[in-house]
Parts: C-alpha cells; sequence; structure tokens
C-alpha cells in the first residue's frame, strides 16, 4: 500500500505523497463523482484532488466480493474463516493481507519495514500485491537481503500502491497509473478482466475488497523504473 524504517520518515513522506496524489476517501472521477470532499470546497481537501491521467477512472474502487476475479481467488478460504473475502472485507488493508494464504511474504515484507500502522491508517489506496511465488521467486537469499535492510526494501513497495482508489475497471480507463513511489514512474494497466496486467505482471486474484483498499493479487514483484 510507504515505507522507511522510522515512522518519523514514513509520517513525513506519507504527507507530501498524500497532498500529491490525492489520497481522498474516493478515486478520482472525471466530473468528481460522489466525492463531497472535493465539492466542499475546502483548500486541503482540493489540493488532493489528482491531477494526472488517474483521474480518468470511474467510480470511488469500492468493490463487493461479487466483483473479485481470477484463477487465485479459489485458492482463499471460504465462509468465515481467516483470509475468506468475508474475514478480510471489514479490516483494513494490512490487517486483512496478514490472513490471506497467498500473501505471507508481502505480510513479512510490510513488518520488516514496520509499516502495518501506516497501510491501516490510509483512507483509500490501491495495492498490487505480489503473491509469495513472486516473492520467491527472488530467492530466498535475496528476500532475507531485503527484509534486512529496510531503506532498499522502501522503493519496492511503495511501486506497490497507489494513492487513491480504484478497482478493476477504473484502472483499465486510466492506463497508467502514478504510485507512492513517484520517481518510479508510473505502473502501466493493459487489458481487462482474466486478461488484465499490471507491468505486465497477471492480476491473479483482483478487486478484493478490504476496509480502506482495494487488493489485486499479481504474480510478479513491480520493479521501479521499468516504464520509464
Amino acid at each position: 500500500m510507504i515505507f522507511v524504517r522510522n515512522s518519523r520518515r514514513v509520517a513525513g513522506a506519507g504527507f507530501v505523497l498524500a497532498a500529491t496524489l490525492g489520497l481522498a476517501a474516493c478515486g478520482g472521477g472525471e466530473d468528481g463523482g460522489d466525492n463531497g470532499q472535493a465539492d466542499s470546497g475546502d483548500q486541503q481537501q482540493s489540493s488532493q484532488m489528482p491531477s494526472s491521467s488517474e483521474a480518468m477512472a470511474g467510480g470511488d474502487g469500492v468493490t463487493t466480493n461479487d466483483d473479485v476475479f481470477g484463477p487465485a481467488c479459489d485458492q482463499l478460504p471460504q465462509g468465515d474463516e481467516p483470509g475468506s473475502l468475508d474475514s478480510m472485507g471489514p479490516e483494513p488493508v494490512a490487517s486483512a493481507a496478514s490472513t490471506n494464504p497467498l500473501l505471507t511474504k508481502l505480510v513479512a515484507a510490510v513488518e520488516a519495514t514496520d509499516l502495518v500502522d501506516t497501510l491501516n491508517s490510509q483512507e483509500a489506496i490501491t495495492v498490487f500485491a505480489p503473491a509469495d511465488d513472486a516473492f520467491n521467486a527472488l530467492g530466498e537469499e535475496k528476500f532475507n537481503e531485503l527484509a534486512g535492510k529496510p531503506d532498499e526494501l522502501a522503493p519496492i513497495l511503495q511501486y506497490h500502491v497507489l494513492g487513491e482508489r480504484y478497482d478493476a475497471e477504473g484502472l483499465s480507463q486510466a492506463g497508467d497509473v502514478e504510485t507512492l513511489n513517484t520517481e518510479g514512474g508510473p505502473v502501466k494497466i493493459e487489458g481487462e478482466g482474466e486478461n488484465m496486467t499490471v507491468n505486465g505482471a497477471k492480476v491473479l486474484c483482483g478487486n478484493i475488497p478490504t476496509k480502506n483498499a482495494t487488493v489485486f493479487v499479481i504474480d510478479t514483484v513491480l520493479t521501479p523504473g521499468a516504464n520509464m
């Protein structure tokens, strides 16, 4: 969903990124959508409205269990078991991910950078969540090395979080979207539905709803700067 070692740096970065990328309760629509905060004329909230191609996305990015799609979705627990859609939906994103059996490596990376509370406290974000197999492809030694160097892990994790909440339709409409790692360049969205890719990474399970984020489990760890 960021990602520096100490909370003071995280807070400072989060403030700047929030103002730049628009951590508002709703994704940016062409006509402002249902974003009552923007309509109120409040200067601070207005400064959070997106100014890039992200504004092309419609809706508020909030999904339901019925919107979830992808070949790996059936690997999630069912009913009200931990890690199921029903159990994750009411939880903020980091807490929800901690019970998702597809995301144990990502959760370990977030915990290594002490960013659980930071992710959970955001109002409306989108998370591209590499599945365990994506991290396994890096090799255990490389993963452990990164986990031990939060400053190097930080920009990688930042590149997997958008400062607005998108559903799959909104991402397809936006095309290119900026992440919290603004120096890493935009993330390119291609295709839609079962054929959607994020910088070439396949969506394994998309439109997963959590309290403050929409999650897309992907099959590859994204590389900052890949589209620059």
